[in-house]
């Protein structure tokens, strides 16, 4: 007899959106807000409680519905879900008005290991892509003992700030034409008026061959009227230049991260063939950073948002790595 929850972890994702969109309608169902020091944030909590935990960590410009179709597969097989919104986005709120609305790769990852203190989690497996990624990234290379296996979109993600102002490729600059954008404040200006707009055409131009309909950016959009979105976001794009300061208080973890930190956890790195802004190869000579087990795997036609194009792709991996 085929194992059901084996045979869901394999299927397609146009198999299993029917799973996602009964999944996708039901997440107010299963939002949840948990205070760490300096947010209230945002959850969705699926799966049985003394499950497997499983953070999903989303990116810029996403949302949890990235991962409406990699939930299922993973709760069938007996595992539990927590996908935050991460700091600016959705419903997530800072505590307090003086608290620097920072975007900077410390204050992710701090997030992420505050999140897991504050739901009781001694460990988890991590997925993450984008700045959800990095922010899974530092938690595994910072605090490995609290991490059971990381799954990284496009590698290692750890900014190294210092190396910032060393030009990449012409090819490599212009697809992060949006970043030195925001290094203006006519980019500030463009994020704050045209938002919807902006974030859709970068969706496109980062999955060029994921044809998502206005349905499916629209179930993401509304996280991005969060009141400190532009804040956040231009920080974060600033800060990794080295062209706004830090939080001060994350000072002694970010002097941590400039080192570029090993990671030593468990992990498998998806790239997306068809990446618009992560070039395929820009993953490929990583392995230095990387000292336990560890596979690149590079999936054809996908693009950057690896869990909304590749469900069953995410899904299965983070089952294989739970289960060796």
């Amino acid at each position: 007899m085929i194992d059901r929850r084996l045979l869901l972890s394999l299927l397609p994702g146009a198999l299993l959106a029917p799973y996602g969109r009964a999944f996708s309608q039901q997440a107010g169902t299963n939002l949840k807000r948990i205070r760490t020091s300096s947010l209230e944030i945002a959850y969705e909590d699926s799966g049985p409680p003394g499950g497997t935990p499983v953070l999903l960590m989303h990116g810029f410009p996403y949302d949890p519905r990235a991962y409406d179709e990699v939930v299922p597969a993973l709760v069938t097989a007996g595992c539990r879900t927590i996908v935050p919104y991460l700091r600016g986005y959705g419903p997530t709120r800072f505590l307090s008005a003086q608290t620097p609305r920072s975007g900077q790769q410390a204050a992710l990852g701090r997030d992420l290991l505050e999140l897991m203190d504050a739901l009781g989690l001694p460990n988890a497996a991590l997925v993450g892509y984008d700045w959800g990624g990095r922010a899974a990234c530092v938690v595994a290379a910072l605090w490995p003992e609290r991490v059971r296996c990381l799954i990284s979109g496009t590698g290692y993600t750890i900014q190294n700030i210092a190396a910032s102002a060393i030009p990449a490729t012409p090819e490599q600059e212009h697809r992060l034409w949006y970043q030195y954008y925001f290094h203006t404040e006519r980019g500030r200006a463009g994020l704050q008026a045209h938002r919807r707009e902006l974030c859709k055409l970068l969706w496109q131009l980062w999955s060029p061959n994921w044809k998502f309909n206005d349905a499916t950016y629209e179930r993401t959009a509304p996280s991005f009227d969060n009141p400190d979105f532009v804040d956040v976001v231009i920080h974060s794009y600033r800060h990794r230049f080295g062209y706004a300061p830090g939080d001060p208080a994350l000072e002694p973890l970010e002097r941590l991260l400039a080192a570029q930190p090993t990671i030593r956890v468990p992990t498998v790195v998806l790239q997306g063939e068809g990446d618009g802004v992560n070039a395929p190869e820009a993953s490929a000579g990583q392995a230095r950073f990387f000292t336990g087990r560890y596979q690149r795997r590079t999936i054809p036609i996908i693009g950057h948002n690896l869990p909304q194009e590749a469900p069953a792709a995410v899904a299965a991996t983070v089952l294989e790595l739970l289960k060796a």
